[in-house]
């Protein structure tokens, strides 16, 4: 892999890159002593929160300006309770109490009694680890989660991915019917479904709490507790734990970037004041998003969050993360409306240096509790560095998304005349990545579909997905929107930059848009599921486009995706014909994205003493398309003049709107 500073147009920025990393060394000896690891300091979850101990019970919590607290809840009427006031350690910042082991029971609820000068507030403790919400009163509290026994696992983690092929999706919203779907139903009804589909990867979103179904998860209010709508700590435990044993890895989102401004139910003004864990003022919220912004430059701040990384590790057996909105994290407008068009851009004092340093510790953290983790950094900020690892200067991400990508197809599929789409432009948007990264490629992911958005089949066949999609229909939009949607997913994964990503439901071509339950739509589940019937009706063509999701992932992934292939080499990008080829591990792709003009004989020149043989195409019958290829057809090589020389060369059938893949031949073949 290159080195940071082998891009010579970084090099006038050398001493900034330089002085970041050295800025996160600084921080970490500070936090260390410089004497011990890392992951040392990521231990608040085991100091502060409510723990079971021989003695009884233990309950801690930070909170430099409170006055005065108490624990209230079941085992106290919901009454200010002399027994469970709280108290703060002498020349500290940290409240304490010891309860006796017989006051408090396995699920009772509780919050926290805080009161400040000129105020008080019920506040959730910040390292609660289960969170409800009553029935009735729609009010979160703390509940305590001590089983009698504790969970026992039953399968190791499986060996790590080297090129994961992640299979993105959501509990609540996983299956068909228009509610709340459980962790439980999601182990054993997706993850059967998203092991035959060919995903080694699955990245789960809303785990962590947060008060507002409708945010996706992203506004959270409680680190460490995964969220209580869709089951219980060990029900969560049990998913993570089957995933294993199906050898998945799963990962989950961390939003690390903001948090939900809730003042009962989460950690804005936790003590009465606006700077305890973020920054106060206009800094302290995020203008798009009505959240509160974290101060990463405060060391407490920093254990708690580092801390939170190697909780959900360790606890919940989880092999990795997304980290979500790592370019609002990094830049003090939060990247809003910036084109990051100049490098000078990331080194003229709109980064915050601080969460520069913080997403660094975070990722070495992460690697040191479990050294074949998986981080992967939401950023669309072309940062330098995101995803280079700590000894070349960079942040150690292991991958970043690719998110220009389902731009890109989008802009395609929505403003481009199909006889003007671009052939070096398509080869150029999946290839260009950084040299010293590699990144998660995808044509969509759950952001492209959310209200006001579509999924890309949806955006390529439009209305006629409601009367087209049965096998007696006859549709061109259908015809074209199914061909285009096999063709970008095929191009898409040959020239993945280390990962490639689907969004649940995807893979079929799921219809129409994401919409959580809200009061703007009269609390509708219809957008906030999958319907799995449509890819299961034998006389619908939604099947159709899932079976080529997995035999394209199963034909790709050990030849180019988990060799982590070489980079490709274009062969041809002719724009009057729409004819696009390229080599990459072993395989040769051609694509003819031309609406109408289908081409025999087709010259596609290939390396030297190369023979192939026919091993997928986007036209078979069972994959909706019509057969014009013959399967398993051998192609000899040819010598043929090109510009002085004798060049190799075979010839193909290219059908209008398809991809077809050959695999080179051992053995020269023969007719």
């Amino acid at each position: 892999m290159a080195h940071l500073l082998d891009d010579a147009y970084l090099r006038p920025f050398e001493g900034a890159i330089r002085g970041r990393a050295e800025r996160a060394d600084r921080c970490a000896a500070e936090l260390t002593g410089g004497a011990l690891p890392l992951s040392s300091v990521a231990v608040v979850h085991h100091r502060l929160g409510l723990h079971r101990t021989r003695e009884g019970w233990t309950f801690r919590e930070w909170a430099p300006h409170a006055t005065s607290m108490w624990l209230v809840g079941d085992f106290n009427g919901w009454k200010i309770d002399p027994d469970f006031e709280v108290f703060r350690i002498p020349g500290t910042d940290i409240w304490e109490r010891q309860i006796a082991a017989n006051r408090i029971h396995h699920l009772d609820h509780y919050h926290l009694e805080v009161r400040w000068d000129g105020g008080r507030g019920e506040r959730i403790p910040s390292c609660a680890r289960y969170v409800t919400q009553d029935d009735r009163t729609k009010l979160f509290s703390a509940c305590v989660w001590a089983p009698r026994r504790d969970y026992r696992w039953r399968n190791a983690r499986p060996r790590p991915s080297a090129a994961p092929l992640i299979y993105e999706a959501h509990v609540g919203m996983a299956l068909e019917e228009p509610r709340v779907h459980t962790y439980a139903e999601f182990r054993d009804q997706m993850l059967p479904r998203i092991k035959a589909a060919g995903y080694d990867t699955v990245q789960l979103m809303g785990v962590m709490e947060h008060p507002y179904y409708g945010s996706f998860g992203y506004h959270v209010s409680s680190f460490f507790a995964p969220s209580s709508r869709f089951g219980t700590p060990d029900e969560l435990k049990s998913l993570v734990d089957a995933a294993h044993g199906m050898g998945l890895s799963v990962i989950m989102d961390l939003v690390h970037s903001h948090a939900v401004a809730n003042e009962r139910d989460g950690l804005s003004r936790f003590d009465g004041t606006e700077w305890q864990y973020f920054h106060s003022g206009d800094k302290g919220s995020h203008p798009a998003w009505g959240s509160r912004c974290f101060d990463y430059g405060k060391r407490e701040v920093v254990k708690f969050l580092l801390s939170n990384c190697r909780y959900w590790i360790e606890e919940f057996g989880f092999d990795g993360y997304r980290f979500d909105g790592v370019t609002s994290m990094l830049f003090w407008n939060h990247g809003l409306g910036d084109a990051f068009t100049d490098y000078s851009m990331y080194f003229n004092g709109s980064v915050d240096d601080d969460a520069w340093v913080y997403l660094r510790l975070a990722n070495h953290v992460i690697h040191e509790v479990l050294p074949g983790a998986i981080t992967i950094a939401e950023d669309v900020s072309g940062m330098p560095g995101v995803a280079a690892p700590e000894r070349d200067f960079g942040i150690g991400f292991d991958y970043r998304m690719a998110m220009g990508e389902p731009d890109f197809w989008f802009r395609l599929a929505g403003e481009v005349s199909d006889d003007d789409w671009p052939m070096g432009g398509i080869f150029y948007a999946l290839t260009d990545k950084r040299a010293e990264e590699r990144t998660v490629s995808y044509v969509e992911s759950h952001d492209q579909a959310l209200v006001g958005g579509k999924t890309f089949f949806f955006q390529l066949a439009d209305s006629a997905i409601y009367e087209g999609m049965a096998n007696r229909d006859e549709s061109l939009a259908v015809e074209r929107g199914m061909s285009l949607h096999k063709m970008a997913r095929l191009a898409t994964l040959a020239l993945n930059g280390g990962a490639y990503l689907n969004f649940m439901g995807n893979e079929f071509g799921h219809p129409e848009w994401i919409d959580f339950p809200r009061e703007g739509n009269g609390w509708d589940y219809s957008h906030a599921r999958r319907q799995w019937s449509l890819r299961s009706d034998p006389n619908l063509r939604f099947r159709f486009l899932a079976d080529f999701d997995a035999a394209m992932i199963a034909a790709l992934a050990p030849r180019v995706v988990r060799r982590r292939a070489p980079a490709a080499v274009r062969l041809v990008a002719n724009e009057p014909d729409k004819v696009l080829a390229f080599e990459r591990g072993g395989l040769l792709f051609a694509f003819n994205f031309h609406p109408t003009a289908s081409y025999t004989g087709y010259g596609v020149m290939v390396p030297p003493a190369s023979s192939w043989r026919h091993l997928l195409d986007t036209d078979e019958p069972r994959f909706g398309g019509q057969g014009r290829i013959e399967r398993g057809a051998a192609y000899s090589p040819e010598l043929v003049p090109d510009r002085g020389e004798l060049v190799q060369q075979i010839r193909l059938y290219l059908p209008a709107r398809t991809g077809v893949v050959l695999v080179r031949e051992r053995r020269p073949a023969k007719d």
